[in-house]
């Protein structure tokens, strides 16, 4: 295994480098220290042939200029809070309305367009980074100075494993997520319409037009968000009003350890991706909203459905859905959660 670290520039005077990790297997992940961005993942096909399996760009300017969050870590809030504000121990907070009327991935400055503080990684079973942001009070509308910790561990199991820490010094409200978009017969090479994709829930919270969470969780039996079974992404995909961008309820076990969130497989390539996870929640979201606008490292011009994400998270707006699992952080607690992306080859 090996880890090097490339400089790439300053960003408000401070430095950000590369972080490339490699494993025996000839796997490879690059990661920056701007927004906790995976860049690039190289995964061998069944064949042996490696692709970048991730949406992204070559030049860290691209993603300083814009970026529809490619690879980075979201927050301090991943997905959406309902008209930008909640409310906590009796107190209104009200936060950037970046998503029409609503709150998204953490506002106009989230966690995906800041520098964190970078440590390496050298440990039996693998090498990364280890990445830490102060959010400090009152940043974005939130409350409490957050210290958020990330660690990117790459091993010989060919698996990307993420683990989030975060503590704070006041009651507030988390829900972080790793927002990857994926193309698993390799980034700019066509759309992701014939991955095959099972996800382990029987429910998904319903939402309204602007995909805010009514409260109600809806069974995925005979609609076309049923991925409890192996279904290719593009035979129902019309039938969804603007595509697939749901967060399903996923089917937990008691125990505290990651557990099976969802598995895609590419029939052109024969990779797999298995996403195990602690969290309670995954929204599967397929690339609705790219329009051609952003051009790949291949010099591609990303179109609609050319990347998927699995965001393992906690409920869309559940600052504001007490029935929903709780994301309130209070003082002496500490949120932490575990998600693995494991790649490997055949059915």
């Amino acid at each position: 295994m090996d880890l090097t670290r490339t400089p790439l520039g300053l960003v408000e005077g401070k430095e950000v480098f590369l972080f490339t990790l490699v494993n025996d297997n000839n796997m490879t992940a690059k990661i920056i220290n701007y927004g906790a961005i995976i860049t690039s993942l190289l995964v061998p096909d069944q064949t042996g042939k490696i692709d970048d399996v991730v949406l992204g760009f070559d030049r860290l300017d691209d993603y300083l200029a814009d970026s529809p969050y490619f690879g980075a870590i979201v927050g301090r809030y991943g997905n959406r809070i309902a008209a930008g504000r909640f409310e906590l121990n009796g107190q209104e907070y009200r936060l950037a309305r970046n998503d029409g009327e609503n709150h998204l991935h953490g506002g106009i400055r989230g966690f995906d367009k800041v520098v964190w503080e970078a440590k390496e990684i050298r440990q039996s079973d693998g090498v990364g980074v280890e990445l830490t942001y102060l959010a400090k009070d009152g940043e974005e509308g939130y409350p409490g100075n957050l210290t958020t910790t990330v660690r990117y561990l790459l091993n010989n199991r060919n698996e990307l494993v993420v683990n989030y820490r975060a503590t704070t010094d006041q009651p507030t409200v988390v829900n972080l997520t790793q927002h990857s978009f994926f193309n698993l017969n390799g980034e700019g090479l066509g759309n992701v319409l014939e991955h095959e994709v099972m996800i382990n829930a029987l429910h998904y919270t319903a939402v309204n037009e602007g995909l805010i969470p009514t409260g109600e969780l809806k069974p995925v039996k005979n609609t076309p968000l049923d991925f409890s079974t192996w279904h290719p992404i593009g035979t129902r995909i019309k039938e969804v009003t603007g595509g697939y961008d749901h967060n399903y309820v996923l089917n937990k076990d008691s125990g505290t350890q990651p557990s099976l969130a969802a598995k895609v497989r590419e029939p052109q390539s024969g990779r797999v991706l298995t996403v195990y996870t602690t969290e309670p929640g995954l929204q599967f979201y397929t690339g609705n909203f790219l329009d051609g606008t952003f051009t790949g490292k291949r010099g591609v011009n990303y179109d609609i459905h050319s990347g998927f994400c699995l965001e393992t998270q906690h409920f869309p707006n559940s600052p504001n859905q007490p029935e929903f699992p709780s994301t309130i952080l209070n003082p002496g607690e500490v949120y932490q959660q575990t998600t693995i992306f494991r790649f490997s080859t055949g059915w």
